[in-house]
């Protein structure tokens, strides 16, 4: 499919959960090829710091993703600021640690709310005005458990399939109108969400500029899919033909479980704690 280009100098793009991590890290690198950048955050705070860091290509906005209304309000004070929206990258996401069973409701529905219904609410708020243009593009940071389960993030793993296959379906609804869908897949990255997970062994693990590499990349490519490292491409499929025995073997091999097993509870209660407050 031959998507009509967008160039990053000049273009106007959205970035959620933008006031850190992974959200900033995009938001400064789109700024970088030239994006005038909406700096959007649950956090107000977050987001200011962050677009007075990049300067004066960017602004801050404040969105709870959760709610239509604040997509509403926050699409139409972009507009007004800095033109129409060439590109959304749908990054606002969170992640709950915590055997199944032990995880409580609300939690999981923060999840869901976040994660999914975040990318739902988005798209519908961003995309008619794209089509409307012929053109645009939509990146949504996904991860790759949303390819892979993984014990202890029964939930997380739930939503990031959903926001795979939403984003997969409405690359396919959009595509004759000019407008891409692109999905990014990190593995473990260096961020608040994955404070107190032991990262290493057997588990690739990335940086936020990687991720935001990725995303700005997927502009020029436009690509449904880009894994984060990219030798992981296969992996999923590489899975789901592998009998069960051996995948068991392999998660032994690599500490599969550690999400449930291996927590340091310190070191990520800040961020557990941030999770209560949605």
């Amino acid at each position: 499919m031959k998507y009509p280009e967008i160039s990053l100098g000049g273009a106007v793009v959205l970035v959620t959960g933008a006031g850190r991590g992974i959200g900033r890290a995009t938001a400064q690198a789109m700024a970088a090829g030239g994006a005038r950048v909406a700096v959007a955050d649950l956090d107000s705070a977050a987001a200011d710091a962050a677009a007075a860091e990049i300067g004066s290509a960017a602004r801050a906005y404040t969105l709870d993703v959760r709610t239509r209304g604040s997509w509403d309000a926050c699409v139409a004070a972009v507009v007004a600021d800095l033109g129409p929206i060439d590109v959304l990258v749908g990054n606002a996401g969170v992640m709950p640690v915590a055997p199944f069973l032990d995880e409580p409701d609300e939690i999981g529905e923060a999840t869901l709310d976040v994660n999914v219904w975040g990318l739902i609410h988005g798209m519908r708020a961003v995309a008619p005005a794209m089509i409307e243009r012929g053109r645009g593009h939509i990146v949504n940071v996904a991860s790759l458990a949303g390819k892979i389960a993984i014990p202890g993030l029964a939930v997380y793993n739930a939503s990031k399939f959903a926001a795979v296959g939403l984003s997969s379906a409405a690359r396919l609804e959009f595509a004759e109108h000019g407008v891409s869908v692109s999905t990014v897949l990190p593995s473990a990255v260096r961020t608040t969400l994955t404070s107190g997970l032991p990262l290493g062994k057997g588990l690739p693990t990335v940086d936020p500029e990687d991720i935001a590499a990725a995303v700005v990349r997927t502009c020029r490519t436009r690509r449904a899919e880009t894994p984060v490292p990219g030798y992981l491409a296969a992996l999923d499929l590489g899975l789901a033909a592998a009998p069960e025995s051996l995948v068991r073997l392999v998660r032994r091999a690599v500490g599969g479980d550690r999400a449930v097993t291996s927590v340091d509870s310190a070191a990520r209660a800040d961020y557990d704690e941030r999770l209560r407050e949605l």
